[in-house]
């Protein structure tokens, strides 16, 4: 599998924006989508997963409420909306695929895209 990450910019307080992933390479429905975030000095986060499958999404608690991944099949795109940014929503955020199953740990994915850079100004 190949994945791609756009959509991440510079975004004030309380601000919105739209990460894209597009996947390609093979058939999804064994796979798990979720997205990491990885801020300097720490480790890499899983905050939402999609459960291709069965279209079933989790979300760390960090970012329920204000976070929604999303899937257009027809694009095989994940998207991760994120609403009411905070500056510690400050990170690279990378899509990651992985085998069927909800797992937080990065080690347990094998496919990453590239990375998008997100900083949400004061």
């Amino acid at each position: 599998l190949q994945l791609v990450e756009s959509g991440g910019g510079l975004v004030q307080l309380g601000g919105s924006l739209t990460l894209s992933c597009v996947v390609s390479g093979g058939p999804l429905d064994d796979y798990v989508i979720t997205w990491f975030r990885q801020a300097p000095g720490k480790e890499r986060e899983g905050i939402s997963l999609m459960i291709v499958r069965e279209n079933g999404t989790y979300y760390r608690d960090s970012v329920r409420g204000r976070f929604t991944i999303s899937r257009d099949v027809a694009k095989e795109t994940f998207y991760l909306q994120m609403n009411s940014l905070k500056p510690e929503d400050t990170a690279v955020y990378y899509c990651a695929a992985g085998p069927w199953g909800v797992s937080w740990q990065a080690r347990q994915y094998g496919f990453w895209g590239q990375g998008t850079q997100v900083t949400v100004s004061t």
